[in-house]
């Protein structure tokens, strides 16, 4: 998800918003999915402006990326290609 915020609004309380107003439209919309329910956790980076377009393309393009690698495989290389340090057993998978 890429999200244009004001700096007044917390992380956090952006993302339980959208956690919460996205799981009542899920189990609205989708009879099937009355077990869905959203992780605990998240993680959330900042991108500038000149680079947006390029996170778009990536979420365009996700579903086909994710054929190749795994979530987990990609977030733990993004994690450590940018040197954040991180538990491994807070990483899903």
């Amino acid at each position: 998800m890429l999200l244009s915020m004001n700096n007044d609004v917390p992380v956090s309380e952006a993302m339980r918003k959208w956690k919460c107003l996205s799981s009542g439209w899920i189990h609205k919309t989708f009879s099937d999915a009355s077990t869905f329910a959203w992780q605990s956790g998240y993680a959330a980076f900042s991108v500038s402006q000149s680079n947006a377009a390029g996170v778009i393309r990536y979420i365009d393009r996700q579903d086909g990326h994710h054929r190749r690698q795994t979530f987990q495989e990609e977030f733990r290389a993004f994690l450590a290609r940018h040197g954040v340090r991180y538990d491994p057993g807070d990483i899903l998978g």
